[in-house]
C-alpha cells in the first residue's frame, strides 16, 4: 500500500483536505453514534477499562471535530484531542467548549512517555501509508503507561484508494488504506501491544469496520 508519496506531501495533502471539509464533516459525523450502538459499547469498555486503572488522562488521536472526544468525556473520562488540522481543531473547540484539544501530529506524538491512562485512534489510521504504521504505534507506545489501554477502529480490506472529494462533495486528496485485521494485529504485537478483543462489523461508521481492544505490555 505504500504509494510512494513522500511524507510531507501526503501529512500537508491530508491536513488542507480536512480543514476543506472540516464545518461540513462535523454536520454529516455529528450523530453518527447515536447509530452505532456496538462501538458504543466498545468506547464504554474501554471507559471501564481505563477507570479500573485508577483514571487518568485518555488522548484521542487523530480526534477531527471531537466527536469522540466528547462521548468519552461524557462517559467520564478526562479526555482531550488531538488532530493534524487546524480547521478540524477550530470546530472541536467550538463544539466542546472548555475540552482540550491539541493541534499536532500522530507520526510525531508531542506527549510525554508514558503520560495518558487510554489512547484512542477512532478510525484515524486510515491515511497513514503502511510504512508509518510501526512508527505511530511506538509512539502510542511510549505515551501510554504500561497496561494501558489502546481502542483501534479501521476500514477492513485490501486496498488503498485516493478520496478525491468528500464530507458534501468538498475535494480532497487523501489515500484511504483499508487493512485486514490479522495484519493490524500483528503490526500491534511487535509493537509491544496485546490484544484483548476484536472484531468485525458493518454500521454507519464503515461499511466493514475493525475494532480492536489492547494493552500496552510493560
Amino acid at each position: 500500500m505504500d504509494m510512494g508519496v513522500d511524507a510531507d506531501d501526503w501529512l500537508a495533502e491530508t491536513r488542507t483536505s480536512y480543514d476543506t471539509v472540516a464545518a461540513s464533516y462535523a454536520e454529516l459525523t455529528r450523530h453518527l453514534l447515536d447509530e452505532t450502538p456496538e462501538e458504543r459499547v466498545a468506547l464504554a469498555l474501554f471507559a471501564d477499562v481505563v477507570r479500573a486503572r485508577g483514571g487518568g488522562l485518555v488522548a484521542d488521536v487523530g480526534c477531527g471535530t471531537g466527536r469522540i472526544t466528547g462521548h468519552l468525556r461524557n462517559l467520564g473520562l478526562d479526555a482531550f484531542g488531538i488532530d493534524l488540522s487546524p480547521g478540524m481543531i477550530d470546530v472541536a473547540r467550538r463544539e466542546h467548549p472548555g475540552v482540550r484539544f491539541d493541534l499536532g501530529s500522530m507520526t510525531d506524538l508531542a506527549l510525554a512517555d508514558a503520560s495518558v491512562t487510554g489512547l484512542v485512534a477512532w478510525y484515524s489510521l486510515i491515511h497513514i501509508p503502511d510504512d508509518e504504521i510501526k512508527s505511530v504505534l511506538a509512539h502510542f507506545r511510549r505515551v501510554l503507561r504500561p497496561g494501558g489501554p489502546l481502542l483501534l477502529t479501521f476500514h477492513v480490506g485490501d486496498d488503498s484508494q485516493l478520496k478525491t472529494e468528500g464530507y458534501g462533495g468538498h475535494p480532497m486528496k487523501v489515500y484511504v488504506h483499508r487493512r485486514q485485521p490479522d495484519q493490524t494485529m500483528e503490526w500491534l504485537n511487535e509493537a509491544g501491544f496485546a490484544v484483548e478483543r476484536h472484531r468485525t462489523l458493518a454500521s454507519a461508521e464503515s461499511k466493514l469496520g475493525g475494532i480492536i481492544l489492547a494493552r500496552r505490555q510493560p
